[in-house]
C-alpha cells in the first residue's frame, strides 16, 4: 500500500493552479489521501517495535561532509526534480532508514566544529580539538611534542584487530581530515606529506599523514579516493597530468609510497589503480587488497567528472563492498562524500547538492549489496554549513531558482538558496547584485551571502544521524557525536564493550547441546 501511495504522489502530474497559484497534485486536495498515507506510515512504524538485535557482521559508515539538515532537504528536492517530480514529497535513500537521531557536533575547543575534530569523535569515540585527528583533546594543534601518549584508536582499527576487512572510500584526498582520523594520529590535519610539515615537527619525530596511511594499520584492505601527489617523490611527474607542476609529487623524503605498497602486496592479490577503466575491469574475486588514487588532489566534483576516466562515488563503493564482503568475519567500510563541504565553502550550492545526491546513490548501491539482517549502516554529517533555502517558494520551485517575490526593501529578485557568509557577497553600484541579470543556474554560480568571506564557514547546529540494521535503535534522541562508534562497535562485538557478545555466544552454544539431548531422549523413548 505504501509503495502504491508513494507511486501515486510521485507519478502525479502537477495540476496547474489558476491565477498563478502554486500547482500541486490533485489528490492532495482530498483529506483521504493524507490520512491513508499517514495510517500506512503508522503501520510501518508499529512493525519497528520488534527490534533488530542481531549481531552486525558488517558496518558501513557514510559521512556526508558538511551535510547539515538544510543540505539533506535541498538534496531531496533536487533528486526529485532530476526525475521530473516537484521534489518535496520524494525520498532520499537515507530518508528510508527507520531510525534517526541528532548528533551534537561541537569540538572540545570549538562551538562550531571542523572536520578533523569531528572525525576523531565519530571514528575514535572521543571528542577532540579542531584541526587534530586521532588524538585526544590533551594534544595541541600543530605542536608535534603533544602527540605522544595522546593517541586514540579508531573503529577501523578495532574492526581490523577483530579479523574484519576494512576499507576507506572518499571523494577527497585519502589523507584528508575525515579518512585520516581512521588511521592517523596527527596534531595537524594539514600535514598531508612531509612537504607540508614544519622542520621542527619532523625533527621531533612526527610522521606525515600519507605515510601513516600505510604504516599505522598494516594491510587496510581497500583505499579509494584522491591524493596521489602526496605518495610520490617531490617533482615526480603525475601519471595523468604529466609535466604540470602543481600535480607532481610532493614528498621530500624521496619515498614512493605507492611503489612500496605494490611491492609489499604483489603476492597478496594486491592491485593499484589510478583510473576508472582499471577499477571497473577488476574482478573483485581475484582482488584482496586495492589501492586506488584517481586524482593528484581531491577528486573532481561529480558535475564536472569525466565519466570515462574518473569513477563515481557509487562505482567506488560498489567495488569496495564486493571485495570486502568476501571475508566471513565481515567488514567495516568508511565512505565519505567529502566534496559536499567543498561546494558549500565555495558558495557553489549546485556543486554541493549534486555531491549529496551522488552520495545518496552510493547509499542505495550499498543497500543492494548487503542485508539489514547483518549490516549496520549509518549515514550522518560531521557538521553543517551556513547554507539555507527559503523565500516562501511555491511547491515544485526549482531548487536553484528564484523566490516568487522581489525584496520589499531593494526591489530586486533573490534566489531561494542563500548563505549566511561566503564568497557570494557582491556589491554592484553600491547595492546587492540583481540576480536576474546573470545565470544563477550555472554550475559554479556562487549564491549571495550576507557577510563577505573568501570561504564560507561551517554551521554549528546538530546534524542528523540515520541508521538501519542491527542495533540501529540505539541511535535515538540527541547524543554527543562521539557516541556513534560506540554503538557500531557494540553492535558488531568489537572494541571495548563485548560482554554481551560472550553471553550471547554462550546462549547460542547451548542450543545445539539442548537439541542433541532432546534427540537422544527421543531415541531412548523409541527403544523402550
Amino acid at each position: 500500500v505504501m509503495t502504491a501511495t508513494v507511486a501515486l504522489i510521485l507519478g502525479s502530474c502537477l495540476i496547474l493552479g489558476s491565477l498563478g497559484k502554486p500547482s500541486f497534485p490533485e489528490q492532495e486536495k482530498d483529506p483521504k489521501f493524507w490520512n491513508t498515507w499517514a495510517q500506512q506510515t503508522l503501520k510501518n512504524a508499529l512493525g519497528l517495535q520488534t527490534l533488530n538485535q542481531n549481531k552486525a557482521n558488517n558496518l558501513i559508515f557514510f559521512l556526508g561532509d558538511g551535510m547539515g539538515v538544510p543540505t539533506v532537504t535541498a538534496a531531496r528536492i533536487l533528486k526529485g526534480q532530476l526525475s521530473g517530480q516537484s521534489g518535496e514529497e520524494g525520498q532520499l535513500e537515507m530518508d528510508k532508514f527507520p531510525f534517526v537521531s541528532l548528533a551534537k557536533t561541537y569540538n572540545t575547543n570549538a562551538q562550531v566544529a571542523d572536520s578533523a575534530g569531528t572525525a576523531t569523535a565519530f571514528l575514535c569515540g572521543v571528542k577532540a580539538n579542531e584541526g587534530t585527528v586521532g588524538v585526544s583533546a590533551a594534544a595541541v594543534r600543530s605542536q608535534c611534542n603533544s602527540t605522544k601518549g595522546n593517541e586514540v584508536t579508531s573503529i577501523l582499527k578495532w574492526a581490523k584487530d577483530a579479523g574484519k576487512s576494512v576499507g576507506i572510500v572518499t571523494t577527497t584526498r585519502v589523507n584528508h581530515a575525515t579518512p585520516s582520523a581512521s588511521y592517523a594520529h596527527s596534531v595537524d590535519r594539514d600535514w598531508f606529506s612531509d612537504a607540508e610539515m614544519p622542520a621542527e615537527a619532523l625533527q621531533d619525530g612526527c610522521k606525515d599523514i600519507a605515510r601513516q596511511l600505510f604504516e599505522n594499520i598494516p594491510n587496510i584492505d581497500v583505499i579509494l579516493g584522491g591524493g596521489r601527489k602526496y605518495m610520490f617523490p617531490k617533482n615526480q611527474s603525475d601519471v595523468e597530468y604529466p609535466n604540470i607542476a602543481k600535480h607532481s609529487g610532493t614528498r621530500k623524503d624521496g619515498r614512493n609510497l605507492v611503489a612500496e605498497w605494490t611491492e609489499k602486496m604483489k603476492d597478496s592479490k594486491g592491485h593499484y589503480v589510478w583510473n576508472k577503466q582499471q577499477l571497473v575491469t577488476l574482478n573483485p574475486n581475484m582482488v584482496d587488497y586495492l589501492l586506488g588514487l584517481f586524482e593528484p588532489g581531491d577528486m573532481t566534483y561529480d558535475l564536472e567528472r569525466n565519466s570515462e576516466t574518473d569513477p563515481s562515488l557509487t562505482e567506488m563503493v560498489d567495488v569496495a563492498i564486493k571485495i570486502l564482503k568476501k571475508n566471513p568475519n565481515g567488514f567495516y567500510l568508511l565512505v565519505e562524500g567529502g566534496r559536499i563541504d567543498h561546494g558549500h565553502h565555495e558558495g557553489k550550492a549546485k556543486q554541493a547538492l549534486y555531491e549529496a545526491v551522488e552520495m545518496d546513490r552510493a547509499i542505495q548501491r550499498a543497500g543492494l549489496l548487503t542485508s539489514v539482517h547483518d549490516t549496520l549502516t549509518i549515514v550522518t554529517a560531521d557538521h553543517s554549513h551556513v547554507f539555507n533555502f527559503g523565500g516562501y517558494t511555491h511547491r515544485g520551485n526549482p531548487i536553484f531558482g528564484l523566490a516568487p517575490a522581489v525584496s520589499d526593501v531593494d526591489q530586486k529578485p533573490f534566489t531561494a538558496i542563500l548563505y549566511g557568509n561566503g564568497p557570494g557577497y557582491k556589491l554592484v553600484n553600491g547595492g546587492r547584485e540583481n540576480v536576474s541579470t546573470i545565470n544563477y543556474q550555472e554550475n559554479n554560480y556562487q549564491a549571495q551571502a550576507a557577510v563577505p568571506l573568501s570561504s564560507e564557514t561551517h554551521g554549528g547546529e546538530d546534524v542528523a544521524v540515520f541508521a538501519k540494521g542491527p542495533m540501529a535503535h540505539l541511535l535515538h534522541g540527541v547524543h554527543e557525536q562521539n557516541y556513534i562508534p560506540h554503538v557500531m562497535a557494540y553492535a558488531s562485538c568489537i572494541g571495548q564493550n563485548r560482554q554481551h557478545c560472550l553471553q550471547h555466544n554462550q546462549a547460542s552454544s547451548l542450543r545445539p547441546t539442548l537439541s542433541s539431548t532432546a534427540a537422544l531422549l527421543a531415541a531412548i523413548k523409541l527403544l523402550f
